[in-house]
């Protein structure tokens, strides 16, 4: 089927609001995305596509899929992305889980910068996870799936604690906060980093408590003082007791991962989240600067400079490489035919 300048080629997936299809533009030829998501003649258009819609316009930066029209029938609402090959947990599978160190510093850094430029511009993503993370044949990976994003100001917004994918779910989320910030992502992109690493999910929990427990099983359980301090920066919180379980060495958690790395893990995954490291500063890490014989077996980064050894103070930030799309943003309304 066709819609306007848009030729659909085969599907290849589908969701519970929306199917996703290989398209092709009959006038650049360029491959695309097509998110085509059904429209209740009742409800309308629902709220996850609108919300993926004003925000998505939005931003515009090679760490970001890029949103390139919007295609609006009778029947249905069709988002035209840019086409990437497969996402990161479809990649991590083809090569046996975990990824070389070069490939996790190149995807890591990627990750850390569409992050930050979504935090720069008031955007929480709120569901980071493998599936979400797109990567075309350029070994550029871009963040994906704005469904559940939701922009945020100062103060914060009270949100939903239903957000984010179990295992990559933050604590305070899990123990009810509804006043985070940035710091949610922040927690994803620190069990994303510690996936590709390893090859497995860190924190596999069968619902809230189990996935608690799976992390104190790790960081060690918080202090009282701790939990009474989150306690009122979110005063909606639940507090209940807890196992008391010990730190555990990272090192021990992940052997094959170099120090600089497990130093940067230790301040992405902090339990308070006061105390997570910010992605900006994250991308300043001495992690990015390290020097290593391992050649790229799997995917070359693409062209861009991590921080030189003089930028490894935190706070100062390695140069941007966002990139502009060619397009405008652009909404199409079609004629009734086209919805059929």
């Amino acid at each position: 089927m066709a819609h306007f300048n848009y030729i659909q080629l085969d599907k290849l997936g589908e969701g519970t609001y929306a199917t996703v299809f290989r398209g092709r533009s009959r006038t650049t030829n360029e491959i695309v995305a097509l998110k085509e998501i059904a429209l209740d003649a009742e409800e309308g258009t629902p709220s996850t596509a609108i919300r993926e819609i004003s925000l998505m316009k939005e931003l515009k930066h090679v760490n970001v899929v890029r949103l390139h029209d919007v295609i609006h029938t009778e029947t249905k609402l069709i988002l035209v992305f840019e086409y990437c090959e497969q996402d990161l947990k479809r990649y991590m599978d083809e090569h046996g889980g975990a990824l070389d160190p070069p490939t996790v510093r190149s995807f890591m850094f990627q990750l850390l910068k569409g992050t930050n430029f979504c935090h720069e511009n008031q955007i929480l993503h709120r569901d980071l996870k493998p599936q979400n993370l797109l990567i075309n044949r350029n070994g550029e990976l871009k963040l994906g799936d704005f469904g559940l994003a939701r922009a945020f100001g100062v103060p914060v917004n009270t949100f939903s604690n239903e957000v984010v994918t179990l295992w990559y779910r933050a604590p305070d989320v899990l123990l009810g906060s509804r006043t985070y910030s940035t710091s949610i992502d922040v927690w994803s992109c620190g069990c994303i980093f510690a996936e590709m690493i390893s090859g497995v999910p860190l924190f596999r929990g069968k619902d809230n408590e189990d996935e608690l427990l799976q992390i104190m099983r790790i960081l060690g359980s918080p202090s009282d003082h701790l939990l009474a301090k989150m306690a009122k920066d979110s005063p909606e919180i639940t507090l209940k007791p807890f196992p008391r379980c010990p730190k555990v060495d990272w090192a021990q958690v992940l052997p094959k991962a170099s120090p600089a790395a497990l130093d940067l893990l230790e301040r992405l995954l902090k339990f308070d989240p006061a105390e997570r490291i910010s992605a900006l500063d994250a991308l300043s890490h001495p992690y990015f600067t390290e020097v290593t014989d391992a050649p790229y077996g799997m995917m070359a980064p693409p062209n861009f400079g991590y921080p030189s050894r003089h930028q490894q103070q935190y706070g100062v930030a390695p140069p941007m490489y966002a990139t502009q799309p060619q397009n405008p943003y652009n909404v199409q309304y079609a004629q009734p035919q086209y919805g059929r």
